[in-house]
This record gives C-alpha cells, sequence and structure tokens, in this order.
C-alpha cells in the first residue's frame, strides 16, 4: 500500500472519502455522486482530483479512487469498517 504524505482534508473532502469507505470502494473502482451531493461536493472532488487522490470518469458524476487516495480514505476514516 502506498505511503501516505501527512495531508490535511477540508470537511467536505472528509465526507468524500468518507462516502468512498462506506460504499467499500476499492482503488479503480467508480462511485457516482448526482443531484444535490455532487453540487455540495463538486470542490472538494475537484480537489482531491487535483491532488491525485480521485480520477474524473467519463460518466457524470462518476469518481474512483487511485491508489494513494484508497490510503488517504483509510487514514482519514480508520475506524469505518
Amino acid at each position: 500500500m502506498p505511503v501516505v504524505r501527512e495531508q490535511t482534508f477540508t470537511k467536505s473532502e472528509q465526507s468524500v472519502l468518507k462516502t468512498f469507505r462506506e460504499f467499500l470502494m476499492s482503488p479503480g473502482q467508480m462511485l457516482c455522486f448526482y443531484g444535490p451531493e455532487l453540487e455540495r461536493y463538486r470542490n472538494a472532488l475537484k480537489g482531491l482530483t487535483e491532488r491525485g487522490l480521485l480520477v474524473k470518469e467519463r460518466f457524470k458524476g462518476a469518481y474512483s479512487l487511485t491508489r494513494e487516495g484508497f490510503a488517504a480514505m483509510r487514514s482519514v476514516h480508520p475506524h469505518l469498517a
């Protein structure tokens, strides 16, 4: 598993990572955000993508975790199953 540099995340970025964790997403698996959630998390999704933690997929509102994003997700929310 990649080593995660110490990073700070906004509350919105933490919420996005928590959503990936709640759906038990692995690197490369696509998760779709839609409607109000897509609008609410637009900046967080963009920021996480620019940092190389998410990949924006071709399908509208769809993102997947990179290996680094997966490690960050686990470090931000280690208590979730």
